[in-house]
C-alpha cells in the first residue's frame, strides 16, 4: 500500500474589512473532497496578524484561531484581496519574504497582488490583479510589469489572479499544477465550475471608445477610428496628423504606449466584440465590418488577443434578441 502523500500546509491570511468571498475560495477549492478521487493532501489554515474577531467587508466578523506563526509553517501562502489603502505592517510582510525565501509558494488573488509587490516578490516579473486596479498597482510599484489582460500570472514561486471569480480560476490552476488534471476537474465538477474558464479579464474591460480631440495626433486616430473596415496605410494615416511616418509613430508610441499598427488591431477587435455582443451578423460579416478578409483572419487574432474565438465571446456576452 503506497505511503500517503505528506500534507501541503496552506495559510490562508486574512485581514480587516477581507472579501468574504475571497477568503472562502482556497477552503472551497484546496479543501474539496472529490468523489472519485483519493483526498487531497492539502490542509488550510485561517491566520491574522491579530488571532480573534477579524471584520469582514461582508458585514460580519470571523473569529481566527492562529497568528503569522502559520505563514512560518505554511508550503503556500494565500493572501486574498486586501484594502490597498492599508499599509501592510512591517510584521506581515517581513513573513511573507521569509517564506517566499525558505521556499514557499506564495499566491495573491485580486488586490491581494498589492501586497505581494509590497512585499518586493515580483520587481521586474508579470504580476496580474483585477483591471480596475492595474494603474494604482503600476504607480505604486513601477518595477511591476503590472498584467490587466490575464486571469492569472504564474511564475512558480508567485502567483497573481485577476479579479473577484478568477481567484477561482486561480486556485484551481494551482491545484492542477501540483495534482494534475483529473484531480483539477473534479475539483471543478464538484464546485461546478468549468475546469478551464476561456477567455480573459480583457473581456470584462469596457470596449474603449475612440480619443477624439483638437490635437493633429487625436484627430488621426478619431479619423482611423472611423475606417476600421477600410485599409489604413500608414503613410496617409501620417498624412492627416501632418508628420512623416517617422515622426507619427514616435508621437503615438509616446501618448498611447503602442504602435499604430497596435492600436488599430485594438480598436477592430474591441469593435469586433461590440458587433459580436450586439448583433446576430456572421463571423464573416462581422470579420469585414472590422477590416479582415477572412473570418479566420478575425479568428486568429481574437484568440491570440482573449484566449477565445469570436462564437463563445458571442455566446458568454451576447445580448441581441
Amino acid at each position: 500500500m503506497p505511503a500517503p502523500e505528506p500534507v501541503h500546509e496552506i495559510a490562508v491570511v486574512a485581514f480587516g474589512g477581507i472579501s468574504a468571498f475571497h477568503l472562502s475560495v482556497p477552503t472551497a477549492v484546496f479543501g474539496a473532497q472529490p468523489r472519485s478521487a483519493p483526498p487531497l493532501p492539502y490542509r488550510v489554515t485561517v491566520c491574522a496578524e491579530r488571532p480573534g474577531p477579524v471584520a469582514t467587508a461582508a458585514g460580519y466578523d470571523i473569529v481566527v484561531g492562529h497568528g503569522l506563526e502559520a505563514i512560518a509553517a505554511a508550503d503556500t501562502v494565500i493572501l486574498p484581496s486586501a484594502d490597498t489603502a492599508v499599509i501592510p505592517s512591517p510584521a506581515l510582510l517581513d513573513a511573507i519574504r521569509a517564506a517566499h525565501a525558505r521556499g514557499a509558494r506564495v499566491v495573491g488573488l485580486c488586490l491581494g497582488s498589492f501586497l505581494v509587490a509590497a512585499a518586493g516578490l515580483v520587481d521586474g516579473r508579470d504580476v496580474a490583479t483585477h483591471w480596475h486596479a492595474a494603474d494604482e498597482l503600476a504607480a505604486r510599484f513601477p518595477a511591476t510589469h503590472v498584467r490587466s489582460d490575464v486571469l492569472w500570472c504564474d511564475h512558480g514561486d508567485v502567483v497573481t489572479s485577476a479579479g473577484v471569480a478568477a481567484a477561482l480560476d486561480c486556485c484551481l490552476h494551482v491545484l492542477r499544477t501540483d495534482q494534475g488534471e483529473r484531480v483539477a476537474a473534479e475539483v471543478a465538477r464538484s464546485l461546478v465550475l468549468a475546469p478551464h474558464r476561456d477567455g480573459s479579464q480583457a473581456q470584462f474591460i469596457p470596449a474603449p471608445l475612440a480619443t477624439v480631440g483638437p490635437d493633429p495626433l487625436s484627430s488621426a486616430m478619431d479619423w482611423a477610428a472611423r475606417r476600421l473596415a477600410e485599409p489604413v496605410d500608414l503613410t496617409r494615416w501620417a498624412a492627416h496628423a501632418a508628420m512623416s511616418r517617422r515622426t507619427f509613430t514616435r508621437q503615438f508610441r509616446a501618448r498611447t504606449g503602442t504602435s499604430p499598427t497596435q492600436w488599430l488591431l485594438e480598436r477592430r477587435l474591441a469593435h469586433a466584440r461590440l458587433l459580436l455582443e450586439t448583433t446576430r451578423e456572421p463571423v464573416e460579416a462581422v470579420a469585414h465590418a472590422c477590416g479582415y478578409s477572412t473570418a479566420a483572419a478575425l479568428r486568429q487574432h481574437f484568440a491570440t488577443r482573449y484566449g477565445t474565438t469570436p462564437s463563445r465571446h458571442r455566446d458568454a456576452f451576447g445580448t441581441a434578441a
